[in-house]
């Protein structure tokens, strides 16, 4: 049974890569991501292994078993073509490439899968990631050493734990099998894209019902305006849908969609390579399979490399709260060495300090109480001290206070009461005795 839906491919080189080592494939039923690695040249050949390998797969199947067996065969097949590539021409050894693909069968999707490119399923308004990444750092996840967020931006994101290459005759595929239904959107993509553009922002525009094509080219430009450091390559499979499928002839992008023209080096001499050793780095491969010694060590080399950062953390927090103190000190000493006038309860006082208060800690002490009332200044002169007179020195806030007291308004008199004479006592008046 042919697949009912619609499809599209693209794939850029992006900002930073000199050639695009990215392969894509969308075609009736068969839908491919591979993304090469092994220098200038070998990621590409790796690539176009890959799909040339799978391109055969693009038919009917009678049941998703047959569909897993092919799958798997294939994967097998590329793997065997790319060992015969490096041994055919040497300067290619160590190519290889991840493998993400869906036949469909059906309403199944049958998924195969290594490496780090990745397959989404956008259903439902919800967008989930349907394969596992065959990288150090997921490991390191599912160990629960690191977070997801932490993976991201790692240093070793890069570093591939399974991956079809030129080293293993008998690649280790993800297979299973998933139902689709009309609606579900399938995202194929190279780490180009997962790696620049985040779950959220590819989900926004999986949403937008636009045609896979217009689709794609949004995800591609998120890509570029966020640097594209890698190649990037995008499929995007519809399943039924408002948009029919516009041609049934296949779309190959990338790497693969001009095989021919593979610009591949010469094999140097050993002479040429002492005396350039840089430009022989440049056909090593970017990404391997490290073994289990490798790979501990990666474990312990992160350890360290955590310690070394959590210690440096620490050491510029310290600093950060020595500094924090100094400039607190230098910053009180400076408060201390300035002065103003204001008010106490009804009184003029003299400060040492600045009005403000620094929460709990006060900035200001009283260093003279002038014994001036408020009450006898006149109303200009007492908004003045309530509000606070600065002063250069001590002395001259004694100076300041020297003005208020002559302008101090002079007490008002109490009036004494003057005392009423008293009548005076009559003489007694003496009797004549008879």
């Amino acid at each position: 049974m042919v697949f009912e839906g619609s499809s599209a491919a693209i794939s850029h080189t992006g900002k930073v890569r000199s050639n695009n080592q990215d392969s894509g494939y969308s075609g009736a039923n068969l839908f491919v991501v591979a993304d090469g690695m092994g220098g200038h040249a070998g990621g590409d050949v790796a690539s176009s292994i890959a799909i040339g390998r799978m391109e055969g797969l693009d038919h009917p199947y009678a049941s998703t078993d047959d569909a897993q067996a092919s799958l798997q065969a294939a994967a097998t097949a590329a793997a065997s073509d790319l060992v015969r590539a490096s041994k055919e021409r040497p300067e290619l050894a160590g190519l290889g490439t991840t493998l993400s693909a869906i036949v469909m069968v059906e309403d199944h999707a049958v998924i195969g899968h290594i490496g780090d490119s990745r397959i989404y399923l956008y259903r439902d308004d919800a967008l989930t990631q349907i394969t596992t990444d065959h990288t150090f750092v997921q490991r390191l996840v599912d160990s629960g050493r690191i977070t997801l967020e932490e993976a991201r931006y790692h240093p070793r994101r890069s570093v591939l734990m399974r991956v079809l290459s030129d080293m293993d005759i008998a690649p280790d595929l993800d297979m299973f099998v998933m139902p689709t239904h009309p609606g579900d959107r399938w995202l194929l993509c190279s780490d180009g894209l997962s790696g620049v553009v985040d779950e959220a922002h590819i989900a926004k525009a999986m949403g937008q019902g636009l045609a896979p094509g217009r689709t794609a080219d949004n995800l591609l430009k998120q890509a570029l305006d966020g640097g594209a450091p890698d190649n990037v390559t995008v499929v995007l499979v519809d399943v039924g849908g408002a948009h029919p499928l516009s041609s049934g002839t296949p779309t190959v992008v990338g790497a693969a969609s001009n095989p021919s023209s593979l610009p591949v080096a010469p094999p140097r001499s050993s002479l040429t390579g002492w005396l350039h050793p840089v430009l022989q780095a440049a056909n090593e491969p970017s990404h391997f399979e490290p073994d289990s010694d490798y790979f501990e060590e990666i474990i312990e080399e992160d350890k360290r490399r955590r310690t070394r950062r959590r210690i440096a953390w620490l050491a510029g927090l310290l600093v950060a709260v020595l500094a924090l103190i100094g400039g607190g000190i230098l910053a009180y000493n400076w408060t201390q060495t300035r002065y103003f006038v204001g008010a106490d309860d009804d009184s003029v006082v003299i400060y040492r300090g600045i009005q403000q208060d620094l929460g709990p800690i006060k900035l200001s002490t009283e260093v003279k109480d002038t014994f001036i009332l408020l009450a006898d200044l006149p109303s200009y002169q007492r908004d003045s001290v309530e509000r606070t007179i600065n002063a250069r020195s001590l002395a001259d806030a004694i100076a300041i206070t020297e003005r208020l007291r002559q302008s101090a308004l002079p007490p008002i008199p109490v009036p004494i009461p003057t005392p009423t004479p008293s009548a005076p006592e009559p003489t007694p008046t003496e009797v004549p005795t008879p």
